[in-house]
């Protein structure tokens, strides 16, 4: 059975794009797509596709505010954004949101439909670029946080995350850590329902301080 997938993108041009590469790959189908987050809100709690691709910039509404209103009404539904932007508050913020992955518009085909495939089954795919941005977060506040504060992300999580951010695939990562891929995938998605901190505020900013909080 197909993977369903619907797109949200302004750019005819790379909504099309994405539309045929989705449909001519076996194991995927593109069941619908829209050009702004008004269509997409509409619409997508009707369908309910397996994984949604997001773009940040749309006109109106941006992606994450469509994330945010979609994810209470679509629980089912994986949400991952692709995107050129790399800053360290836009990731967090659209982590907050719900995203269950996040990587960037110049990824490969290849690894795109790898990312929707490892999202699809519970994983969280993020881009290596991404990863980089989130251990350097972590990296300049752990020396501004108090000793006596727990960290958000547990000692393995960091380490898994530090391989994320050399490019490493989750077989590869397991492979070092001797773990197997499920169990990676695991730890990944808990590192992301950390971040998200949808009811953790508190856990947030003891991390990331004020300026962790888009």
């Amino acid at each position: 059975m197909a993977i369903s997938i619907a797109i949200i993108e302004d750019q005819d041009e790379i909504r099309n794009m994405l539309t045929i590469l989705l449909n001519g790959s076996e194991g995927f189908s593109c069941i619908a797509s829209y050009s702004n987050a008004e269509e997409a809100i509409a619409e997508i709690p009707k369908i309910k596709p397996d994984v949604v691709l997001v773009d940040i910039h749309l006109p109106g509404q941006s992606g994450i505010a469509c994330i945010n209103t979609l994810k209470p009404l679509c629980a089912e539904t994986q949400f991952m954004i692709r995107t050129s932007l790399e800053d360290t508050d836009t990731i967090f913020e659209a982590l907050k949101a719900g995203a269950n992955g996040y990587i960037v518009k110049s990824t490969s085909p290849s690894k795109l439909l790898d990312a929707i495939v490892e999202v699809y089954h519970g994983g969280s795919p993020m881009s290596s670029q991404i990863a980089r941005k989130v251990v350097s977060s972590f990296q300049n506040n752990e020396s501004k946080k108090n000793k006596t504060e727990v960290a958000l992300l547990s000692k393995r999580e960091n380490e898994i995350l530090q391989f994320l951010s050399k490019g490493l695939r989750y077989k590869e990562i397991a492979d070092k850590l001797f773990l197997s891929t499920e169990t990676i995938r695991t730890h990944i998605r808990n590192i992301y329902e950390k971040l998200q901190v949808n009811s953790r505020t508190d856990a947030l900013n003891k991390v990331f301080g004020s300026k962790g909080n888009p």
